[in-house]
């Protein structure tokens, strides 16, 4: 059913889980997709970096179009303002304050996924010298202040730049000041989707500390190791979270609509433009009862955008999000895609992850996550510490990879790129105990020198 005939056909629930259920698909066809942010700076002064001027942001997006990039443009008063780029299934974006984005395409394996990623910092990286930037791959800014954080242009962000102070302390500062890395994954049935949903939200706060690599805010140490995902914790409790339900007996695709239905919206798109909806409710509507749109009910494009203003630790769309991990090093950009396709694409691997979790109460999963983000591995769960369980998880990935066997001409299967990972849950030495190692070392104090880790 098309969306111009819903109009006139007012969406159902049943319509809505429909939509999230139409991602099912054969195991032959699952796909991986990648999406990491990294901070622009401007390597003389160590500011972010404006959209404006001859080397801002606009610059960067238009100079990589000699690449084969697209422009993407939002109408705005007096023109169209550029946006973001497309290639092939690939986007590059730009967050509310300036973070940039790739949003890989599907892709079959992680070494597809590692010659995306780099292809795309090589681009980039052409294009930034000769602007005066560089990126770095943190998941919180380390210096800058909120009020230094350039604002992107995007009719999206001003409305949830207006909301977000009346729902939480910190989500403008996940707005600003934070930077993920995440992947997208498929599930062939709804039993296959909920069994997936389950364990990578159970081990969200893993993944969490394998990652964490962000310990410093304005300049010093914040008392996390996980700075961005502690952001999460006061930001939006309508829209975030660990999302007990999905553990109940019954949860299906039925049940996430009827949870979405009930996030109060940010927006509806319409003639290209950005309605400020902050604060209404998608239920009212489905009945044709907004002000704002008087008689109108919403589309499947309308239930699709609100989807993507959802910001749980794993988010169901017609597919799942990983959103669990801080942005890092290249490295660390295709580990997280492998360790996930090694959990969630084998059978036995997804059963034994399960094993390793499904025990765990909601309290325990509760601390759990904000444990992860300020101990790492050194948190505790269900009597463990969260480095043997994660060493666990670490080496299930690996048997979900080797089974896989997806080999590159060289001979060689995606385990490789779990090195990184092996390392943290070996050592349970997390990236940002490795930054405090250096601040409080050969840093003598100096945050500054972070910055020497750019791309």
């Amino acid at each position: 059913m098309g969306d111009a005939a819903l109009q006139d056909t007012p969406l159902q629930l049943s319509d809505l889980a429909e939509y999230l259920a139409s991602g099912c698909k054969p195991p032959s066809m699952f796909r991986v997709g990648a999406e990491h942010e990294k901070f622009g700076f401007r390597t003389t002064t160590l500011q972010p970096i404006p959209y404006e001027g001859d080397d801002g942001i606009e610059a960067l997006l238009r100079g990589l179009m000699q690449f084969g990039w697209t422009g993407v443009y939002e109408a705005r008063d007096g023109g169209e303002t550029l946006i973001a780029l497309t290639r092939d299934g690939e986007n590059v974006s730009l967050e509310p304050g300036g973070q940039f984005e790739l949003s890989g395409a599907p892709l079959e394996t992680m070494h597809d996924i590692c010659i995306e990623t780099s292809k795309h910092l090589q681009e980039t990286k052409i294009v930034a010298d000769k602007l005066g930037i560089s990126f770095l791959g943190l998941g919180f800014s380390p210096i800058w202040r909120r009020d230094q954080v350039p604002v992107m242009p995007k009719g999206r962000y001003k409305i949830m730049r207006e909301y977000m102070p009346k729902v939480g302390s910190l989500g403008l500062d996940m707005m600003f000041r934070t930077c993920t890395v995440q992947a997208n994954l498929d599930f062939a049935s709804e039993a296959d989707m909920v069994k997936k949903f389950r364990v990578s939200l159970a081990l969200q706060p893993v993944a969490t500390a394998l990652f964490a690599n962000s310990p410093f805010t304005e300049g010093k140490p914040n008392g996390w190791l996980s700075a961005r995902a502690a952001v999460w914790t006061d930001t939006d409790a309508d829209r975030t979270g660990l999302l007990d339900f999905v553990f109940k007996d019954g949860f299906g695709f039925e049940t996430y609509a009827n949870y979405a239905i009930d996030v109060p919206m940010y927006f509806a798109m319409r003639k290209h433009r950005y309605l400020d909806l902050s604060g209404k409710s998608f239920r009212a509507f489905m009945a044709g009862e907004l002000a704002e749109l008087p008689g109108e009910r919403p589309t499947l494009k309308d239930w699709g955008d609100h989807l993507t203003t959802l910001f749980p630790e794993v988010r169901l769309k017609t597919y799942l999000e990983m959103r669990g991990a801080d942005s890092g090093p290249q490295s660390s950009l295709c580990a997280l895609p492998a360790l996930w396709t090694g959990i969630l694409y084998d059978d036995a691997a997804l059963e034994a992850a399960w094993d390793l979790c499904k025990h765990w109460t909601t309290e325990q999963r509760t601390a759990l996550r904000v444990d992860a983000a300020r101990h790492g591995l050194k948190a505790v769960i269900d009597g463990r510490s969260l480095q043997d369980v994660a060493k666990d998880v670490v080496a299930i990935a690996r048997d979900g990879l080797k089974t896989r066997a997806r080999f590159n001409a060289a001979g060689q299967d995606e385990r490789a790129f779990l090195n990184p990972v092996s390392e943290v849950a070996d050592s349970g030495i997390t990236p940002a105990e490795r930054l405090l190692e250096l601040y409080h070392g050969p840093w003598a104090g100096d945050v500054n020198r972070v910055f020497e880790l750019a791309y």
